[in-house]
């Protein structure tokens, strides 16, 4: 096991105001030693660290690399002890854990306790035992409702689309139980009030942290446990508009989501990860209603931190953005933690397109970034972001997301396309085997790729480079009241000495006196800031 120092400036954990930077294993690098197959993995994520040292960031976040048939790209975990052989093996994980804490770099894993593949052998083991059974205890499976039992349960839908319940075939061949799949049928959710599935999650913790990983990524932290009686969702109608930002509703009734017991899972966990050195952390993925519920996960006896999905839903907007810095940083200083801030992930729309898409877009993604590096917290970036990537529109016979199966919409894949490194066409370096990887690449990426960008010290990535060396000499260890405020279109942060301003309108404004650190793009002739753009101020 290889751990690296936890020694920060002021005291605080490593965790605390880190940049992560989000890899999403099948796009990020492939190095597959039977000269390519397409698809990234272990051994092409190591080898690209340094690249990693050099833009700035403190610690990686790999996406599911664990033992899974794919049916969602390893979100359906079949083993949790184990590579899937497609990504590596588990001495690969070593040599990866071992060269990035030599860079200085922290490895969070994700970790999925919702729900297992439906390989798992804890689920081939419920369908082979039948109805009643202690194997069938572990998950959630039901009779079916009406006079043969053919409806599911209940009225709960699918997050992927359809029906949130399918029905098994019994061992007789008779149509039998239903069993709950919040997500694809492939993935069914386990049931949380049962011991033995919380002690299973406890030896995986284990595992791994003794392995060395730094820290866990929880997928669906707020799904784990479901109202007991499983009973029918009640469909709200209306919604009212708070502002252009938030949106307040009766709020859903959602008793498949958010559920109190779960905070006792992560009040178990945090003891297993306070029993380890180094300042071992985890981070949930929790799309609750509310800030407020979002910072319940992020109590002192609870997990570290919780992404901040208000920040990543906010269109382009000074007033919107003050109001979501405000809230933000005023919850989760009631659960006495730090706020976390991302822009971009592996499920949601590239930011830049987001913003609008092309030069206009790609300046706002700059300077939304500029803006939330020099917020109080962490911050993840997300695979690529670092480019100016866009969203692209993977052509339907191209399409893999279980989404896309389900519902016919184009789903998630469009931002999952692999990383361009070098090179004039596909795959830009991504692999050493020739043609397309598992995403088809864009035939326009050549001047986007990390070698074109490297040459131009007016590229993204230079800017990403600047913005991280900027933000790691002003702000780390800072632990200074931050004060956000909308003046019309101009996004005004007071933080540690420095004014942060983002123009949200159509027209360049003046600079207060003070000394330009960065910006997000060129100042004008005059000295004024741009429309689109954002500047760091001391």
């Amino acid at each position: 096991m290889t751990t690296t120092s936890s020694a920060r400036p002021g005291g605080t954990p490593w965790w605390y105001d880190a940049v992560v930077y989000q890899v999403y294993v099948r796009s990020f690098s492939d190095a597959h030693p039977a000269g390519g197959d397409g698809v990234g993995d272990i051994p092409g994520i190591t080898a690209r660290l340094p690249y990693l040292r050099e833009l700035g960031v403190d610690a990686l976040w790999l996406t599911p690399f664990y033992t899974s048939p794919q049916k969602d790209h390893g979100y359906d975990v079949a083993d949790y002890r184990d590579v899937d052989p497609l990504f590596g093996s588990l001495d690969d994980i070593d040599v990866l854990l071992e060269t990035a804490h030599g860079l200085d770099l922290r490895v969070i894993v994700d970790l999925v306790p919702n729900h297992t593949s439906d390989q798992h052998a804890w689920f081939r083991a419920a369908l082979a035992a039948g109805p009643g059974s202690r194997e069938r205890a572990r998950y959630l499976f039901r009779e079916g409702r009406g006079p043969e039992g053919d409806l599911p349960p209940n009225n709960w839908e699918s997050v992927f689309g359809g029906p949130a319940w399918t029905r098994v075939t019994e061992a007789d061949g008779t149509p039998g139980q239903w069993y709950l799949h919040l997500f694809d049928s492939t993935q069914p959710d386990l049931d949380w009030r049962n011991p033995e599935v919380g002690d299973m999650f406890e030896d995986v913790l284990r595992f791994w942290l003794d392995k060395g990983v730094d820290g866990f990524r929880v997928d669906v932290a707020h799904g784990l446990y479901k109202e007991e009686s499983l009973r029918d969702q009640k469909r709200l109608e209306k919604e009212q508009k708070k502002s252009a930002s938030m949106v307040e509703r009766v709020l859903n009734d959602e008793p498949m989501w958010d559920q109190p017991e779960v905070h006792d899972v992560y009040r178990r966990w945090r003891r297993v990860l306070d029993s380890y050195p180094g300042d071992r952390m985890a981070v949930a993925e929790a799309w609750t209603q509310t800030t407020e519920s979002m910072a319940l996960f992020v109590r002192p006896d609870e997990l570290h931190q919780a992404f901040n999905f208000a920040w990543l839903g906010t269109k382009w907007s000074a007033e919107d953005f003050a109001e979501v810095i405000t809230g933000s940083i005023a919850a989760v200083a009631a659960a006495q933690a730090a706020p976390t801030w991302v822009l971009s992930n592996h499920d949601v729309e590239r930011h830049p397109t987001r913003y609008g898409g092309g030069p206009v877009g790609l300046a706002r993604g700059r300077a939304t970034t500029l803006a939330m590096l020099a917020l109080p917290g962490s911050a993840y970036l997300y695979q690529g972001e670092e480019l100016g990537l866009e969203q692209v529109d993977v052509p339907p016979e191209a399409r893999q997301d279980p989404s896309w199966r389900r519902t016919g919409k184009p789903g998630r894949d469009g931002c999952r396309v692999p990383m361009p490194w070098s090179g004039q066409a596909p795959p830009y370096g991504f692999g050493p085997a020739a043609g397309q990887p598992w995403i088809p690449q864009p035939a326009d990426w050549a001047d986007l790729t990390v070698e074109a960008q490297e040459a131009d010290p007016e590229s993204t990535l230079a800017f990403y480079q600047r913005a991280l060396t900027t933000r790691r000499k002003v702000f780390t260890g800072a632990d200074e009241s931050t004060v956000a405020a909308a003046e019309g279109d101009l996004l005004l942060i007071v933080r540690a000495g420095v004014k942060v301003l983002l123009n949200a309108g159509p027209s360049a404004v003046e600079l207060p006196d003070g000394e330009v650190l960065i910006s997000s793009s060129p100042l004008t002739a005059d000295g004024k800031l741009p429309p689109d753009t954002a500047v760091w101020l001391r």
